[in-house]
């Protein structure tokens, strides 16, 4: 009772007013994102809405109320901050990528999706940084630099990989969607490291040096980064399998992943590195080693702790980029020319839809020159990837903040005008394109047949094990924790039995069978010989009494 008198001080001095308005408004943020899962589940077979867009439309909806309830004063809750997006909010979404996605399709098209991401990010870039530099300077919208115009390439060649997990389906369309999401990670790590190196690079004398040091500078970064995130999966693989944490304590496994993932995020920005590459390749890492040798309720709650994880902070980013598109401070510097800043986005949104269409075509020419005819890229394919990778999201919002606001505030018109145009770009293209996706791919690739169910009650792989097919004969991942596990052939009686023309894995020795492609038995071969007996993995689980019995393990024996 003798705290109450300080407390009633505080709230008459006004000190903890700001916190009780603090959580007031988490409060009503909360309440929103469990509207945007229940408004989501309910549209869920609709075949235009998603749950990014319906989060965008309920974010603009409660914008509007508070705008109309504070008088047009205000029409957010929290102010937009790159920390609380880049340090909180991106790696539960980039990490569960990796560890959820169909490792046999990602690494069978690596190549391609490096070509795309890295190659044609760059060609994207220069299209629309000289393409905003010829028609920007000859509106009056104030002083930008170089530096600003390359600035706006980088900023508008970032993908919204994370809206292109709403709208791609990794179960019907695998080969797509190992494309353009892969694409979309090493592209998002594009994006920052120009980003990055425009903000530290003398752009005043541009020459052959400054072209050399950045193409080594970015090599380095994507190589060093890389290999960070692979060795802090090997780590923690090694750890759990040494230590065996599930003798004791499920949580302790679980806990374990969840920090050493982050660990991996967190020291690759300590050391100027691209974050998002990190984690993407710790999620595939321990996805391969580090989750088959926890126990098997370790397994299943991993498998939805980082999906609900990542599926949360989507919401979040969508809900809040829908909420700060009514910003009234940064929208009436345009106030009154708002003729201005409608063609700068609409401009943007030509360069956008140029520079896409200027790699994505010629580099899938490029590529299908080294593939056989059943892995080429098909034009309708083509179309779609191009069609697909058209969002732009809260990478673009966060690089935008970055360069053209301080703290969220800006008192500069070009820089108002730019802010605006990055609102508008991200919220038309994440709309008008993210609704028009679905049906666009199942109007050009309409899946030949679905298979239900999973092969096995009990999880094998931290994703889902359906067998879909595709029309171009691109067969999803059924791999069982193997990367580069080919499909055992239909018709083999011995090895497996057939079930509606598929073949059903009845045995481990069928999966391991001598692959078509001499780079993936090779790898098999160091994997197995060096690399499991090392960090553990499928096979090398040691059993303990009384912990749930390894059922999947009993259906491949």
């Amino acid at each position: 009772m003798g705290g109450l008198p300080i407390v009633s001080l505080l709230v008459k001095k006004g000190i903890l007013a700001s916190d009780h308005t603090s959580v007031a408004s988490m409060n009503l943020f909360v309440a929103l994102l469990c509207a945007c899962i229940v408004i989501g589940h309910l549209l869920e077979e609709n075949r235009w809405m998603n749950e990014s867009i319906t989060a965008l439309v309920i974010g603009l909806g409660t914008g509007i109320v508070i705008l109309l309830t504070s008088g047009g004063k205000n029409s957010h809750l929290l102010v937009f901050s790159e920390d609380l997006f880049f340090i909180y909010l991106l790696p539960p979404i980039i990490f569960n990528a990796g560890f959820q996605v169909k490792k046999k399709q990602f690494f069978r098209n690596f190549v391609t999706i490096v070509l795309f991401g890295a190659v044609g990010t760059l060609i994207s870039f220069a299209i629309i940084s000289f393409g905003a530099m010829k028609f920007l300077k000859k509106m009056n919208i104030g002083p930008l630099d170089i530096g600003d115009y390359l600035a706006i390439g980088a900023i508008f060649s970032a993908t919204d990989s994370v809206c292109t997990l709403q709208v791609l389906n990794q179960d019907e369309t695998p080969f797509l969607y190992s494309l353009v999401f892969g694409e979309g990670v090493v592209n998002d790590a594009t994006s920052v490291v120009l980003f990055n190196a425009i903000q530290n690079f003398d752009l005043t004398h541009i020459d052959s040096s400054i072209l050399l040091q950045f193409a080594s500078n970015f090599l380095y970064l994507f190589l060093a980064s890389t290999a960070l995130g692979v060795v802090t999966g090997l780590l923690s693989a090694y750890i759990i399998k040494k230590l065996y944490f599930g003798r004791h304590s499920t949580d302790r496994e679980v806990a374990l992943m969840m920090l050493m993932a982050y660990l991996s995020y967190m020291v690759s920005e300590l050391f100027y590195l691209s974050a998002i590459l990190t984690v993407f390749f710790c999620g595939i890492v321990m996805s391969h080693y580090t989750w088959h040798n926890v126990t098997e309720s370790s397994r299943v709650t991993t498998k939805h702790a980082f999906a609900t994880l990542s599926f949360v902070c989507e919401i979040f980013i969508f809900l809040y980029v829908g909420m700060d598109a009514l910003d009234m401070e940064k929208w009436k510097f345009v106030s009154n020319s708002p003729e201005t800043s409608v063609k700068v986005s609409s401009i943007l949104l030509g360069l956008i839809l140029l520079g896409r269409a200027a790699f994505v075509f010629p580099l899938s020419f490029l590529s299908n020159l080294t593939k056989k005819s059943p892995e080429k890229i098909a034009l309708k394919q083509q179309v779609t990837i191009w069609w697909a990778g058209l969002m732009r999201g809260a990478v673009s919002m966060a690089l935008a903040y970055n360069k053209f606001t301080r703290a969220g505030h800006t008192q500069l018109k070009a820089n108002a005008i730019m802010i605006t145009s990055t609102i508008t770009v991200v919220l038309f293209s994440t709309v008008v394109f993210g609704l028009m996706t679905k049906p666009l791919v199942r109007l050009l690739l309409p899946s030949t047949k679905h298979i239900k169910g999973i092969l096995s009650s009990v999880p094998t792989s931290p994703k889902f094990l359906s067998v879909p097919l595709l029309e171009n004969g691109n067969d999803s991942d059924t791999d069982l924790g193997d990367p580069f596990m080919d499909e055992p052939k239909q018709g083999d009686a011995e090895n497996g039995q057939m079930r509606n023309g598929i073949t059903r894995p009845t045995s481990l020795r069928m999966l391991l069978s001598t692959p078509s492609h001499t780079v993936h038995h090779y790898w098999r071969k160091f994997d197995n010989a060096f690399m499991r007996p090392v960090f553990g993995g499928r096979g090398f689980v040691p059993f303990v009494p009384g912990s749930p019995p390894d059922q999947s393990v009993h259906l491949l024996q």
